[in-house]
């Protein structure tokens, strides 16, 4: 059964939000610390942020945010939570703000315990297809630490052009990439 890719709406703004919680502290712990994970999600995933961020990538054709749901057999029992019932992973996209011919990839997230699972490559695929025609690449930034990021944005193609500072701590780096649509 193919999961399910739809439209993210202010619904979803809970389960957004907690799966980058979730996401973030797997990814991110060792690198900056659980307390600076809490400060970013706190900040960067404000829950009028993504209000706001949903509504406009809804209202707008160079925009996109969307969801990717879990097939029914993939509920494991009946306690999950509502989050995971509602979104294994989101991802967001804006036009570039230097390149009106670039999109760029804001977030990708998908809960760690469905890594490996193809959601994430759903997300992609489907953000590919809905960008295709208002862009010629898709832009993003990942930490240089982050291996399962970058492993998978390598293997979807995506070829590292850069590599800069990041604030969110001292020494760490990001790659940008780009890929052609």
């Amino acid at each position: 059964m193919t999961r399910v890719v739809r439209q993210a709406t202010t619904d979803d703004v809970w389960a957004v939000h907690e799966t980058a919680r979730e996401s973030w502290h797997a990814a991110y712990d060792e690198l900056i610390g659980a307390e600076t994970v809490d400060d970013v999600v706190d900040d960067w995933y404000a829950i009028g942020d993504l209000e706001s961020s949903i509504s406009d990538a809804t209202d707008r054709d160079d925009a996109a945010f969307f969801v990717v749901e879990p097939t029914p057999t993939e509920y494991e029992s009946e306690t999950d939570s509502d989050f995971e019932r509602d979104c294994l992973g989101f991802v967001h996209a804006v036009p570039w703000p230097e390149d009106s011919s670039v999109a760029y990839l804001v977030r990708l997230y998908v809960r760690p315990e469905r890594w490996g699972s193809g959601a994430g490559t759903r997300l992609l695929e489907r953000l590919e297809a809905d960008l295709e025609s208002s862009f010629d690449r898709i832009r993003l930034a990942v930490l240089a630490d982050n291996e399962i990021g970058v492993s998978f944005y390598e293997s979807r193609g995506f070829e590292r052009v850069g590599t800069r500072e990041t604030g969110l701590a001292a020494g760490l780096e990001e790659y940008v990439y780009e890929k052609s649509l």
